[in-house]
């Protein structure tokens, strides 16, 4: 029988069809087809985007905007939004509107064409964890900026339109609806229960350990109980912590470490499987959070949403994570 589960935190209801159950073999990933031909993000090619806003790798001897680096941050050469400029909010009836202000930026995370995120070397992927820590400090100096969303696209089917590995950063600003829904229903629970929510997820997925992925001496993988989709997971921190900007390089380290053992192990399921990454952080500049906890969300692209998804809100998973979470662990890497 198919069953109802209601996510502890933004109270959003999910559909587990279990009569649809699948196997990691049954879902059909399409084969990445090459594109060849020119790279923008490629090295030697630097002078073909945006002046660089932060460069790892590269010697000081060696002029900006060139090769010989390690990781490369640009803005992107077809925002979302624009840095230049006033918000200039105004007013149209009972409609609102604003100038597009913010900032757009891609990070290239390998010199090399070839690489998937995936199987970064530890330390070359360390880079892309800690350019994301250094740029959220850097935009959070603007005051015009509430928040900076930080993700990745792999894959045609989960909206990347570059083969060469990158993530991205949008700096908005306002706070986007889904990180105020978590603030309030995160807020909601520690008022009833004066305790984080996601905190008490952690311990109760520990003991439980029926929908725990993996885990290190700092952070735990866990297939959330609701999941959107199969084979969702979250990557959370142990201790209690609501701003990714705040973490220092053991901590990135340690987060390293976990991510490439969570992406191996799904990668091992279903080869090639597009995914998008998040990363939920409290908004800048703003005190710490108690019922607060900053995390990853990783949504592999193994569903479509259609009428009923758009018309309730409601996500329909053929696959419950106690069975995502059994075939992700029995993997051997």
């Amino acid at each position: 029988m198919p069953e109802l589960r209601k996510d502890p935190i933004l109270g959003r209801w999910i559909i587990i069809a279990k009569e649809r159950s699948k196997r990691p073999t049954d879902f059909v990933v399409e084969e990445p087809q090459t594109q060849g031909g020119f790279c923008p993000l490629c090295p030697d090619n630097e002078k073909t985007t945006p002046d660089e806003v932060l460069v790892y790798g590269r010697s000081a001897n060696r002029p900006p905007n060139t090769s010989g680096w390690k990781l490369r941050v640009v803005p992107n050469k077809y925002p979302a939004l624009v840095i230049e400029g006033e918000m200039d909010k105004q007013a149209e009836g009972l409609y609102d509107r604003m100038n597009g202000i913010g900032a757009h930026e891609v990070v290239i995370e390998s010199p090399h064409h070839e690489d998937r995120f995936t199987y970064l070397p530890h330390e070359q992927m360390i880079l892309t964890f800690r350019a994301f820590r250094d740029r959220i400090r850097d935009l959070s100096q603007d005051k015009r900026f509430s928040y900076v969303m930080v993700f990745k696209n792999y894959g045609k089917a989960a909206g990347a339109s570059l083969e060469h590995s990158h993530s991205q950063l949008v700096a908005l600003p306002i706070l986007p609806r889904m990180l105020v829904t978590e603030l309030d229903g995160s807020l909601s629970y520690f008022k009833y229960k004066d305790r984080c929510v996601f905190c008490d997820i952690i311990r109760q997925e520990i003991q439980q350990d029926i929908r725990l992925v993996c885990e290190n001496d700092q952070f735990v993988t866990l297939a959330p109980f609701a999941p959107r989709t199969p084979f969702e997971m979250w990557i959370m921190p142990r201790r209690h912590h609501s701003s990714y900007m705040d973490q220092d390089d053991t901590s990135l380290a340690a987060l390293t470490d976990i991510f490439s053992e969570t992406l191996r192990r799904l990668d091992a399921c279903i080869p090639g499987v597009p995914y998008n990454f998040v990363l939920h952080t409290q908004p800048l500049r703003s005190e710490p959070l108690q019922h607060y906890h900053w995390h990853f969300e990783i949504v592999p692209k193994l569903t479509s949403i259609a009428g009923f998804e758009w018309g309730t809100g409601f996500y329909i998973n053929p696959m419950p994570p106690e069975d995502t979470c059994r075939y992700l662990r029995e993997i051997e890497l």
